[in-house]
């Protein structure tokens, strides 16, 4: 890497841009295969969907706290690459596999036990039930596999190498399709361009559309864990011998950025679980739109991932090289594109959505109230953007306490209460109106925490 003084701006902005566009393309492939993914639920009916709604904030809040243990491996990995020290790069790496099958083990068995009782717990109708319980449940089956695909993925990311991930979560979206075609409907006849074909399929409905996204996940994951063990220049074991023994410093460095994360994320997805709650008296209409709501949005906020995750290896390459001009010219540069390419897509979403709503579902009553909700949200794009990226760049700095701290205030004391309070007075549109308040709230306080620049002290 570069010093700072020989990196022109222009220089800079292709590199943010280089890093970035693999992950976006991604997300935007992902984002329309979810959209044919919720389209072949929404043909169901109402209650599929809803089903799947239900329990969405509980899937978030495992994935989470997966994502989270990954972090606080990967983050040092970057440090390390941007150090040039790839033995310490392998080693971390070794411990990370270690650490993450224990982790992911635990998390099988807890959610496999809990997905009898979540639906109950959640206030759901009875006609729910059923279907909730055996999308989370085989969810839950899957987890070791989700957590080494999200190992994988983050790994690759902090080398540098954005592209492979990029490549195995685009074709895990193509197969989930695939799958999901096969898998949700029964055997049936298909007319295509006046030719009749009789297509097997195993009609297993909302369990179907689980398998389908899982064994998806599973092809893809396996993918990405050999890229990553075997072809990478800077993981791959296979040139280098060394023990798969966890150390404390690694581990303890690990729950130091981690542990954060973690607690972030399950006083996010905790609060969602509550949101989820709140909205499920609301009726089998309303949580079905908020469903599918929040998959519209996605379009507009998965860049901003894609950004961030670019954010988190410029940084954290830029602190293991000890340089702190960088990091932070990287984090403004990377804050201020999510900002600008969220706000576009925002504002092209706010006019095409109903026509997105009628791709997804064919209920009126849904696709109306989808539509109402979303655009409350479309509107403040641009803070949502900032407290996205900016997670990031500050993630890749090893910075994620106070962050943390932040996003869960103000999903507890902002969202949830607003929320609360509204709800009951003017439906679903009062959930997503407490949701933008709580987001702008959110992405100011994170522009505060990036310019006052106290992340930059921990290379002091």
């Amino acid at each position: 890497m570069q010093h700072d003084g020989e990196v022109k701006l222009k220089d800079k902005l292709a590199i943010v841009f280089q890093l970035s566009i693999p992950a976006i393309l991604a997300q935007i492939s992902e984002i329309i295969m979810e959209y044919i993914d919720a389209g072949m639920v929404g043909s169901l009916g109402a209650e599929a969907s809803a089903s799947i709604g239900l329990v969405a904030s509980s899937t978030w809040l495992f994935g989470g706290l997966l994502s989270a243990c990954v972090s606080g491996f990967s983050v040092q990995v970057a440090h390390a690459t941007g150090a040039n020290n790839i033995s310490e790069a392998k080693h971390i790496f070794r411990q990370a596999i270690v650490t993450c099958f224990i982790y992911g083990l635990i998390f099988t068995v807890i959610g496999v036990v809990l997905s009898n009782y979540l639906p109950i717990w959640l206030g759901a109708e009875q006609s729910l039930w059923n279907d909730a319980t055996l999308y989370f449940k085989y969810f839950s089956v899957f987890i070791i596999v989700r957590q080494f695909n999200i190992l994988s993925a983050q790994m690759l990311q902090c080398t540098g190498d954005m592209k492979t991930p990029s490549l195995f979560l685009t074709l895990s979206c193509i197969l989930d399709v695939i799958f999901n075609f096969f898998f949700i409907f029964p055997s049936r006849d298909i007319t295509v361009l006046h030719h009749t074909f009789h297509v097997f399929g195993f009609g297993m409905g909302v369990l179907g559309a689980q398998i389908g996204t899982s064994l998806s996940i599973l092809v893809a994951g396996l993918g990405g864990f050999y890229f990553a063990t075997i072809k990478n220049p800077t993981l791959k074991l296979t040139d280098e011998k060394g023990s798969w023994m966890p150390k404390k410093e690694t581990l303890q460095k690990a729950f130091r950025i981690g542990g954060p994360l973690a607690l972030q994320q399950s006083g996010l997805s905790l609060a969602q679980i509550v949101a989820t709650r709140i909205v499920a008296p609301l009726g089998t209409i309303a949580i079905a739109a908020n469903s599918f709501a929040v998959t519209v949005e996605s379009i507009c906020y998965m860049p901003g991932f894609g950004i961030s995750s670019a954010a988190t290896t410029l940084v954290g390459q830029s602190f293991g090289a000890r340089k702190k001009d960088l990091a932070k010219s990287f984090a403004w540069i990377a804050t201020s594109l999510g900002m600008f390419v969220m706000a576009s897509v925002g504002m092209i979403m706010f006019f095409f959505s109903p026509y997105i709503f009628q791709l997804l579902t064919p209920v009126k009553e849904v696709q109306e109230l989808g539509v109402e909700v979303i655009r409350v949200q479309l509107l403040v794009e641009a803070l949502f953007a900032a407290a996205i990226v900016v997670l990031g760049c500050l993630r890749g700095a090893g910075d994620t306490l106070i962050p943390g701290i932040i996003n869960i205030c103000c999903m507890w004391f902002i969202r949830l209460t607003l929320a609360a309070f509204l709800a009951p007075r003017i439906g679903l549109i009062g959930v997503w109106i407490a949701m933008a308040i709580d987001n702008s709230v959110a992405g100011i306080l994170m522009l505060i925490r990036l310019y006052r620049g106290k992340w930059l002290e921990r290379l002091n």
